[in-house]
């Protein structure tokens, strides 16, 4: 889809850039005051610094990439030369309106008028390098958007932690110089199967969209198999709309659409009973809208992922509460995983790091923000509380905790607390670990009763897993021929022991509500954290537009 349809359509923009360039004055008025410009600067080529010179130089003051590449250049027009390179960019940049669009980003400062208005304007060399820099603001603007994004995570959101890749201006425009406009494009936006997806679905959801919406809401009913009525054709309708039914006109629940219903309600993450009650019917009401604004904030945060995401990666998406081990592109391992409470400090951050070994009967090093938060009010009122603790000083002595602990305070006290290997253990019998200054690791926990839950935000930040044990297996299996054997000879010790992995595997923790299923369709998930109506804000603020519903 995405090779072809956005191949197809810049050659088809090409086409209409073209006309679009010929009719900006009338091509002939345009090319005779572009020449006629070019000519006067090339009269002052004697002059060791021309006006389209200096008003390039002045133009990029401030600027350090862009003077860069000009200075490099010898001040060369890249845009607004006389060759068919320079004719072309200038097509090409004529449809970056409709690249914009497709892609989700800002479209309002790419109108083609504009940069009609632009080109025109270059009637005197000194005009011509007003627009030269004009242009070459526009484009790496452009380029910037589509490899890495319109806005900066963290500025959205703090617990976005991921740092973007971005080539420098520089290295952009030096690149360009050489290459075929369309293609650079094209090849500067991510070519992953996600975001080529995400792509196809945005389509789809601004037809659905332009024809009005998914029809006539099903109503405040609970079906079930069986039931009859005008309420299961609203439904049928309404999945058929959606495209998990083949339409008909049938008024009975039948074995097809409870199907249906359950497909649904696994792709939106609800509870599989095949009954279209409240959650079911709630999710069948979100607008196209909705969905659409879900689906271009995945495409911007597909753009802020590093492109390599390794052959074989770790993938928690904390939306989904679930973990997958992903080798060459095929999930060889899932499981599901509880992540932080929807408090400020207690949420799970998002980042790309590295696993390099696993701790088998771990300790658990309280953080010192449980300590005298959770656990010094309980030791203020009885010194003997949370007896599985060890409680020690600097040197790691152990302290007796005859002597009470109602002099100190949140900011006095001068303990730590661990926790030892056991059944217990609040990271459970095994951990895995990717250092980071965020202290986030994955691992066991002998709460098992939370992963039976729908909706599983309730730790204080680590992604804790449903199946640990397999997990590891499954990590080992790269380095042993017996993982299983091994492993549990370690556990069955009961001493605390590090294993590290022969070759570390890249963990990306990420937060995606709208995805696409390689076999065809989406998943969407709600929104937990709600930093996805914040990075959906920032985005229409920075000029991404929603389709108004034109029925």
């Amino acid at each position: 889809m995405h090779d072809s349809a956005p191949r197809g359509g810049c050659s088809k923009a090409g086409a209409g850039g073209a006309r679009l360039l010929r009719s900006a004055m009338g091509g002939a008025i345009l090319a005779a005051v572009m020449a006629s410009a070019a000519a006067a600067q090339d009269r002052e080529s004697d002059i060791r610094i021309t006006p389209f010179q200096q008003a390039v130089a002045e133009g990029a003051a401030g600027l350090d990439a862009l003077a860069d590449f000009y200075r490099e250049t010898g001040y060369a027009p890249l845009w607004t030369g006389q060759d068919e390179n320079a004719t072309a960019r200038r097509v090409m940049l004529l449809n970056a309106h409709e690249i914009a669009a497709l892609h989700g980003l800002p479209t309002d400062r790419y109108r083609p008028e504009g940069i009609r208005d632009i080109l025109a304007s270059a009637g005197d060399p000194r005009s011509l390098g007003e627009a030269e820099i004009a242009l070459s603001k526009l484009f790496v603007a452009l380029v910037r958007g589509l490899e890495g994004g319109v806005l900066t995570p963290s500025d959205v959101a703090p617990n976005m932690k991921r740092s973007v890749t971005r080539r420098s201006d520089t290295e952009i425009l030096r690149q360009f110089s050489s290459a075929v406009p369309a293609a650079f494009l094209r090849d500067a936006a991510p070519d992953g199967q996600e975001y080529l997806r995400l792509m196809r679905e945005k389509l789809s959801l601004e037809a659905v969209i332009a024809a009005g919406g998914w029809g006539r809401p099903v109503g405040d009913v609970k079906l079930k198999l069986g039931d009859a009525g005008d309420g299961v054709v609203r439904l049928r309708d309404r999945l058929a709309l959606m495209g998990y039914i083949e339409a008909h006109p049938g008024a009975r629940y039948d074995a097809a659409l409870r199907e249906a219903v359950l497909r649904f309600q696994s792709d939106h993450g609800l509870a599989e009973d095949g009954v279209a009650g409240p959650s079911t019917l709630g999710a069948m009401d979100v607008a196209p809208e909705t969905r659409l604004g879900q689906v271009l904030v995945a495409m911007e945060r597909e753009r802020w992922l590093d492109r390599e995401l390794g052959a074989r990666h770790i993938w928690v998406n904390l939306t989904d509460y679930s973990a997958r081990i992903v080798d060459d592109g095929e999930v060889t391992f899932e499981t599901r995983a509880v992540i932080g409470k929807d408090e400020a400090d207690r949420e799970t951050p998002e980042f790309s790091d590295e696993m390099n070994h696993m701790v088998i009967n771990p300790s658990w090093y309280v953080p010192r923000s449980i300590v005298v938060g959770e656990y010094l009010p309980k030791l203020k009122k009885n010194p003997n509380a949370l007896s599985e603790f060890k409680i020690t000083d600097r040197s790691g002595r152990e302290v007796n905790r005859a002597r009470g602990f109602s002099q100190y305070t949140a900011r006095s006290f001068p303990f730590s607390m661990r926790q030892p290997p056991s059944d217990t253990n609040a990271l459970g019998l095994v951990k895995f670990m990717f250092p980071n200054k965020y202290n986030i690791y994955l691992h066991d926990t002998p709460a098992k009763s939370l992963f039976d839950r729908n909706v599983r935000a309730f730790s204080h930040g680590c992604v804790r897993l449903a199946e640990p044990f397999e997990f590891a297996y499954a990590l080992l299996a790269m380095q042993r021929d017996d993982p299983e054997a091994y492993f549990q000879r370690i556990l069955r010790s009961g001493r605390e022991a590090r294993v590290n992995l022969d070759v570390p595997v890249p963990v990306h923790l990420v937060y995606r509500t709208a995805m696409a299923r390689p076999e065809g369709g989406m998943a969407y998930r709600d929104d937990i954290y709600g930093r996805d109506a914040r990075i959906l804000e920032a985005l229409l603020a920075a000029g991404v537009e929603l389709p108004a519903n034109r029925s």
